[in-house]
């Protein structure tokens, strides 16, 4: 009897160590992903395969709503929705009834604004940050001393985060280790670099950038549909973002990319954002040691291709990485061909790109008023205002606010005039 207590109590011993030998572990993460007004996407990596819990509430200790997942994986995808707009919660990630790490002030996420509202933001965004050591520890640190105690809204990556292949292995000591701390309060968005094209192919969607990253495809958190993770669109309070592949989406017109585009922006611009900005690697205007506009192909097709329906549109703001060097220049539009085409015409005012920026090459700041575009001088007057048709709407600076559509087939160049005067 003795024995056979024993001998249990030994196997009882003998388990208990297994299991603890064998708890979860969270390797990669907790990272967020996808945020919307009352929705988003918290990911993270373990070491076993698990279920899948997030539990959340209004402050660490009181986490009383969960979302549960029953299948084994090591790879944590769960979307939380039902979320309160513009609000801040407290999480942990874990094993169903297991958690493994939050529940502190250290583990939280804020949903979206409401879109369209104005209020202040503030985006990291970095290019080319693949090379880990202390160069990118510096740069990491310096953005945390200036940005303080509170969390960004969003981080943005404009691809080769992980030198030099993309891998998986790469992307966890470049973005996953080293910014660890900020994955876990702000949401990531990210573009394919030409880097990640090396393992990951942005046509099949197949390879580890593919993997570790949830985008939208259906339109999720704003914008058109794109059905795809290299190219897609997303709302953040009063701004509109559009993720844009430089690498291997073709860019062309008729191309699905670029008819993507052109849908999503005349979407967007229906709803009257105080700023749409673009992202994509490669640049449109460049003369780096490395990497030259004039030469390489994937910056001639978006130069000729996609800045032409970015002008049209009136998109504000373009993110580019690839060239690991600092420019300046002329504010264009309107040159889509090589370097040695570019003349005064294409220059939008006097300035040369020098420091400091002279007042009309300054943006005004959010919230100033302005009108989303005009129809040609030639054409204004005459110009009849009427609600938007079905084909492309234009919209007028000559008509009223009430009623602000311009139905004239010439006036076919959207432009931003600005009032008062940009200071």
């Amino acid at each position: 009897m003795r024995q056979s207590i024993g001998r249990n109590l030994a196997a009882l011993i003998l388990l208990l160590g297994v299991g603890r030998a064998d708890a979860a572990v969270v390797t990669r993460g907790p990272y967020l992903q996808m945020p919307g007004t009352t929705s988003i996407v918290v990911r993270w990596r373990t070491d076993v395969a698990t279920t899948s819990q997030v539990a959340y509430g209004a402050a660490p200790g009181s986490l009383t709503q969960s979302v549960d997942d029953p299948t084994l994986t090591t790879e944590h995808v769960v979307a939380l929705s039902g979320l309160s707009p513009d609000t801040t919660y407290f999480y942990l990630v874990g094993e169903i009834g297991v958690p493994i790490v939050g529940d502190d002030g250290n583990h939280y996420l804020r949903t979206a604004p409401p879109t369209g509202t104005a209020q202040p933001m503030r985006i990291w965004t970095i290019g080319d940050a693949g090379f880990t050591g202390a160069n990118l520890n510096a740069v990491r640190d310096a953005f945390a001393a200036f940005n303080g105690s509170s969390s960004a809204d969003l981080l943005l990556l404009l691809g080769d985060n992980a030198y030099l292949t993309g891998t998986d292995a790469q992307y966890q000591t470049a973005v996953f280790d080293t910014h660890q701390a900020m994955l876990r309060t702000t949401p990531v968005w990210s573009v394919v670099g030409n880097h990640e094209a090396v393992s990951s192919n942005s046509t099949t969607q197949i390879g580890p950038y593919f993997d570790m990253f949830s985008f939208p495809t259906a339109g999720q958190v704003g914008g058109v549909a794109s059905g795809s993770e290299s190219y897609f669109a997303f709302d953040y309070g009063n701004v509109h973002f559009i993720v844009l592949d430089s690498e291997q989406a073709p860019a062309a017109p008729g191309t699905a990319m670029l008819t993507w585009l052109e849908a999503d922006l005349q979407a967007a611009v229906l709803q009257d954002p105080a700023w749409i900005v673009a992202l994509w690697h490669r640049p449109p205007y460049s003369k780096g040691q490395f990497h030259d506009s004039d030469v390489e192909v994937a910056e001639i097709n978006m130069r000729q291709f996609v800045l032409p329906v970015l002008e049209t549109y009136g998109v504000d703001l373009v993110l580019c990485g690839h060239s690991h060097n600092y420019e300046r220049s002329f504010l264009l539009d309107g040159h889509h061909g090589l370097s040695a085409t570019l003349n005064s015409s294409h220059q939008v005012d006097p300035g040369d790109g020098t420091r400091p920026v002279t007042a009309p090459t300054a943006r005004p700041r959010r919230g100033r008023a302005r009108t989303r575009a005009r129809c040609t001088s030639s054409t204004a007057a005459a110009a009849t205002c009427a609600t938007p048709p079905s084909t492309t709407p234009l919209w007028c600076a000559a008509c009223s606010n009430s009623a602000r559509w311009c139905s004239t087939s010439t006036a076919t160049r959207w432009r931003r005039s600005f009032s008062p005067a940009p200071v």
